[in-house]
């Protein structure tokens, strides 16, 4: 996929710390909504892939905070994903405020998918995505 997939959202007051910004940890929330939007864009449904026993995890996520989002803001979050090895993949994201184009946090997700024996092997149909 040459460009990235993009999911907009806004920030909701419940969101927010004592210091009036978003929490650190709601944006890892932001970033796997994204993921499992850009996964249906494609023909991917992360809750199928959990009924067949096949399940998509995290274990390494690298999360660069620039900037702070606070009350209402609008946001993009880009998606592109890459193979990072035989059996790892990397969802690489960016958070970007919209009404000035300021860049809010870069991340890199990087993920496998386990069998239902739980070992690590990438599905088929993920598979062709990645190369």
């Amino acid at each position: 996929m040459s460009q990235p997939f993009t999911v907009s959202m806004q920030v909701r007051d419940y969101e927010l710390d004592m210091q009036g910004i978003v929490n650190n940890s709601v944006y890892q929330n932001y970033l796997e909504h994204a993921r499992h939007e850009y996964l249906k864009s494609i023909g991917l449904d992360f809750a199928d892939f959990a009924r067949r026993g096949i399940n998509l995890v995290v274990f390494r996520a690298e999360l660069d905070y620039k900037a702070s989002l606070t009350s209402g803001d609008t946001f993009t979050i880009s998606v592109r994903m890459v193979r990072e090895s035989r059996l790892k993949f990397a969802f690489l994201q960016d958070i970007v405020r919209s009404s000035d184009n300021k860049a809010i946090m870069s991340a890199k997700i990087i993920g496998t998918a386990l069998a239902a024996n739980g070992r690590p092997e990438i599905p088929p149909e993920l598979d062709l995505l990645l190369d």
